[in-house]
């Protein structure tokens, strides 16, 4: 069984928050937001707008990926993350293909799944 004591809570929760936060800036219409929602054939709203059980569930999935990162950090499995990220980035790919998403959307997603993998890790080791 996995011992929760060692993991740094405090990084898990930083890094789950500054992915969001990088979420809001990868998907807003100064990156990536635009081409990605013609790519998804949905219209950019405001934020009034937003889908409040899309936005609660990508903080969910936010906080326990970050969960599994600064696990692997306890234990020393950077690879085991590495992998877990990877994987999760293809099947944000393989969902988006299935509903027949542009390559340019795919990419997209795959690209924010890989990004917060990389700011869940250099939190854990900058904190």
């Amino acid at each position: 069984m996995d011992d929760f004591s060692t993991v740094n809570w405090l990084a898990v929760i930083v890094g789950a928050a500054v992915s969001f936060l990088a979420g809001w800036l990868w998907y807003s219409p100064m990156l990536f937001g635009t081409k990605w929602a013609e790519g998804s054939r949905i219209a950019m709203g405001t934020a009034d707008e937003m889908p409040k059980l899309a936005m609660a569930m990508q903080a969910l999935a936010l906080l326990l990926i970050s969960t599994f990162i600064g696990l692997t950090a306890a234990t020393g499995a950077l690879t085991a993350a590495i992998v877990a990220i990877l994987g999760i980035a293809a099947f944000n790919i393989s969902a988006g293909a299935f509903i027949k998403k542009s390559n340019y959307a795919l990419l997209t997603d795959g690209g924010y799944a890989i990004l917060i993998g990389v700011i869940m890790i250099a939190v854990q080791a900058i904190l």
